[in-house]
């Protein structure tokens, strides 16, 4: 018998906790299936009229493709800063680090009204230097999602990272390799999976800000939470229940590929 095996009580608990969860999404797809020009149930009048016109808005797949340059370039950019970060906190540990690392996460301190404030004032001066790379401009808004994401990087890097056992870079060092060498072949190949939970955590934070986006954009660049905001702040358009409902339909999709993946590859190792 397996003391470990969850009985009845706790997975009917764990259905009910995931029912009250995800019943508020639930709420979101028939919405999306509305004939009427408002955000309503629909009545026996079941329409695709919102996923045509969030396939053929310029200004939707505009905002699409424009989350998408933020999210990833943004990810990508914490990604490599937490993890030098990290790796210098790693090789160079001392009673400064933790001045370091508490500068690090001073952003997650601050209200995010205050963080808008202070990059809306950097954006623009920034803009009086250089227009193309500050305020409502794609550069701009990847910086400013960057400095904000980036501690949450730390984080997951420093619990990463503190799993490496320190005598490993040592033995690299005593086989003669150099710091580059042990930095390239031995600390980042343990470190890879870190990286990528990390690309993705930060990829979900930059794809859904909005406090900060409001304030260093105005009509060039329209983030997906902008002009979602937009949506439902100026005519309540059923076209966001359906965005919603593909980004649903995209996550549950990612996560059952996930799923068979993992269980194909537990049967490949029992078999």
């Amino acid at each position: 018998m397996n003391i470990y095996r969850a009985g009845w009580l706790a997975k009917l608990l764990a259905l009910v906790t995931m029912g009250f969860l995800m019943l508020p999404l639930m709420a979101v797809i028939p919405v999306s299936f509305t004939g009427k020009r408002y955000l309503s149930m629909p009545e026996g009048d079941w329409s695709l009229r919102h996923y045509a016109s969030l396939l053929s808005s310029p200004e939707w797949l505009g905002s699409l493709l424009h989350s998408s340059v933020v999210a990833v370039c943004a990810a990508l950019l914490a990604t490599l800063l937490a993890t030098a970060f990290v790796i210098a906190i790693w090789y160079r540990s001392g009673a400064w680090t933790r001045w370091l690392i508490g500068l690090c996460m001073l952003p997650l301190i601050v209200p995010p009204v205050v963080s808008a404030m202070v990059l809306y004032f950097m954006t623009t001066r920034i803009s009086r230097i250089a227009p193309g790379l500050g305020y409502d401009s794609l550069p701009g808004v990847i910086l400013a999602h960057t400095l904000l994401i980036v501690p949450f990087g730390v984080i997951n890097m420093l619990v990463a990272i503190s799993r490496i056992d320190r005598r490993i870079e040592l033995a690299s060092r005593n086989l003669g390799a150099s710091l580059w060498q042990t930095t390239w072949m031995v600390i980042l190949p343990n470190l890879r999976l870190a990286m990528l939970t990390t690309f993705l955590l930060c990829f979900v934070l930059s794809w859904e800000e909005i406090a900060v986006t409001l304030f260093i954009t105005s009509w060039e660049v329209v983030t997906l939470p902008r002009q979602i905001w937009g949506g439902l702040r100026d005519n309540v358009d059923p076209v966001v229940a359906a965005i919603s409902t593909l980004l649903i339909g995209i996550v549950l999709l990612l996560l059952l590929t996930r799923m068979a993946i993992e269980s194909w590859r537990n049967a490949r190792r029992i078999g």
